[in-house]
């Protein structure tokens, strides 16, 4: 079975804007395009739903449950339960936040956290901070060639039990090579510590299976998984209620709301069932049967092998380059289809070029300043990154070959 690519760019309005359509669009890991059905969700409530919601009268109460939905579909999709998906402003804010309910989870004790440097700085920082309460943190380091995280090196890191939480993504936001979560996650737990993935550069390729992952916090962003402007948190529930409560102490029995203490952004929260509706959409359209979990698997990896078949002749035609360094692995099923590459000049003026020539892409360090540094990449020139998801077609990257062959 393959994605009908059709189908798919129909459920998207940028394809038709007059603005967004001049370009084919390789920013994909800054910001995916909203599917229709979220755009349409988030129209219908701030038109008929604008009210506080839950109170006793028919927009609130619609309002309420349209919130409610988003959550419950969601978790459903993910195999978790509802209350095990909270929402904030966004992932960064929420790390932000988990971070200082382990800050006070582990006071005075003499666990440690371990930290890699392969990580966005949302998943990096916050938890290096924590040494100034006198946590000890360890580096989980990347390979200084080929980025990637080798597992015995944080069985090294584990061996003598002190570690008690252990911070990793899924994929890396610039080599893009996905990690094997689950195995880490099992090492992890063998020695006594939880998990946190950031989720962020990998959900915009497929929803994540939460148990079949084994984490203890799971984080993305809807604005990558064309949703709206939020950050979702997918905290389980024997970990989420055993760290200290975040938000007003009357919220603290409600795991949703424990460790959200910003106000929640009704419209956005309720628009955010609108990315449930796309997959069941793409799951109705290719025959993609059984309970919600089932459906977002077997969407997952309808999106991941068109994916697979797109990005791998750029992979091709970048590694057969001698003036560019390709980040990552070069084989599409071992990575995600961000594609950085280090050029022989300054990036940015590259990508301004590719813009000039129909194709949007961005350039710089996009805050991967850690892993950067650790490849030995000059932060001055930065990286050219180009990103794709399940919608790009095959055409468009034959375009950007050709742009690049220019302008190269």
């Amino acid at each position: 079975m393959t994605l009908d690519l059709d189908f798919v760019r129909a459920q998207f309005p940028a394809f038709a804007s007059p603005v967004l359509s001049t370009h084919a669009f390789f920013e994909n890991a800054g910001g995916s395009y909203p599917c229709r059905q979220v755009v349409d969700r988030l129209t219908r409530f701030y038109t008929d739903r604008k009210v506080q919601p839950y109170g006793p009268y028919p927009g609130a109460q619609a309002g309420g449950a349209e919130m409610d939905e988003a959550r419950t579909r969601l978790a459903a999709m993910m195999g978790v339960a509802p209350e095990e998906v909270s929402f904030g402003p966004s992932t960064s804010a929420n790390t932000y936040v988990l971070a200082q309910a382990v800050r006070k989870w582990l006071a005075g004790s003499c666990g440690a956290v371990v930290v890699t440097d392969q990580d966005h700085e949302a998943n990096s920082g916050v938890w290096r901070r924590l040494a100034d309460e006198g946590i000890e943190i360890r580096e989980w380091q990347i390979n200084r060639e080929t980025g990637s995280l080798d597992l015995s090196s944080l069985a090294a890191l584990l061996a003598d039990g002190r570690v008690k939480l252990v911070c990793f993504p899924h994929c890396s936001n610039v080599i893009a090579e996905i990690n094997d979560v689950a195995a880490i996650t099992a090492l992890a737990r063998d020695a006594g510590a939880r998990t946190v993935v950031d989720g962020v550069s990998y959900a915009p390729h497929g929803f994540p299976d939460i148990p079949a992952l084994g984490c203890d916090v799971y984080l993305f962003s809807a604005y990558k998984t064309y949703g709206p402007q939020q950050g979702i948190m997918v905290l389980r529930e024997a970990f989420g209620m055993e760290l200290p409560g975040q938000a007003h102490f009357f919220n603290h029995g409600t795991l949703y709301k424990r460790h959200t203490p910003a106000g929640p952004d009704h419209a956005q929260i309720a628009a955010c069932a609108g990315m449930a509706d796309y997959v069941d959409a793409l799951a109705a359209r290719h025959g993609v049967t059984g309970d919600a979990a089932a459906r977002n698997r077997g969407v997952h990896d309808l999106m991941r092998a068109q994916e697979v078949a797109v990005i791998q002749p750029l992979l091709d035609y970048l590694a057969g380059r001698n003036d560019v360094r390709l980040l990552g692995p070069r084989s599409a099923d071992r990575r995600a289809p961000t594609v950085a590459v280090e050029l022989n000049r300054t990036a940015e003026p590259v990508s301004e070029d590719l813009g000039r020539h129909g194709i949007a892409c961005w350039a710089g360090d996009f805050y991967a300043v850690r892993p950067l540094t650790a490849l030995g990449i000059d932060l001055e020139k930065g990286v050219l990154r180009m990103s794709a998801v399940h919608y790009t077609s095959a055409g468009e990257v034959s375009q950007l070959i050709q742009t690049l062959d220019r302008v190269l």
